[in-house]
């Protein structure tokens, strides 16, 4: 019972603890207050960049009245029928596709139509038959037509070849 009476008594841990946490709850939300309303000079933006939210709303009405900008065109390359080489198991390859134009460019792509046929036609017919097999063929085959029938036609006038119809017979 001596042991009991001799040690010293050891000082209340809750204290501390209790005046930590609330230390850091009024460094949280005072931190939180200053960010949001943009009171911290060294961590925002600098003024060049900042566009000002009630700015942009009374602008708005200008650019009701603006034109909407037109959307892009479509024109159809006529149905092509590929003869494939003599090792294939298919003798005919059938496409078609869609060219996605810039908006006023259909008229100059319709005009240069048959150097697009002959571009895809010849294209088609130098691709290995061995290849129609792979699944991922027309991933690849359209990425390398598309590529071609802009190099045809004057640049940004083509932003997509879309295929439509891709059978082998």
């Amino acid at each position: 019972m001596a042991n009991a009476e001799t040690e010293p008594a050891k000082p209340s841990m809750k204290v501390p603890l209790i005046l930590g946490l609330l230390l850091a709850l009024t460094s949280a939300v005072g931190g939180f207050f200053l960010s949001s309303n943009n009171m911290l000079p060294f961590f925002s933006a600098p003024k060049s960049g900042v566009q000002n939210p009630v700015a942009n709303l009374q602008a708005a009405p200008s650019v009701i009245g603006q034109a909407i900008p037109e959307s892009p065109s479509f024109v159809s390359v006529p149905p092509l029928l590929i003869s494939l080489g003599a090792g294939s198991s298919s003798r005919h390859l059938r496409f078609a596709a869609t060219l996605e134009t810039s908006p006023g460019t259909a008229e100059h792509v319709e005009a240069v139509m048959p150097r697009i046929i002959d571009v895809l036609n010849g294209y088609l017919r130098a691709v290995e038959t061995a290849d129609f097999d792979d699944p991922a063929v027309l991933t690849r085959l359209r990425k390398q037509m598309l590529r071609r029938v802009q190099l045809v036609t004057e640049t940004g006038q083509i932003s997509d070849l879309l295929i439509s119809e891709f059978v082998l017979d």
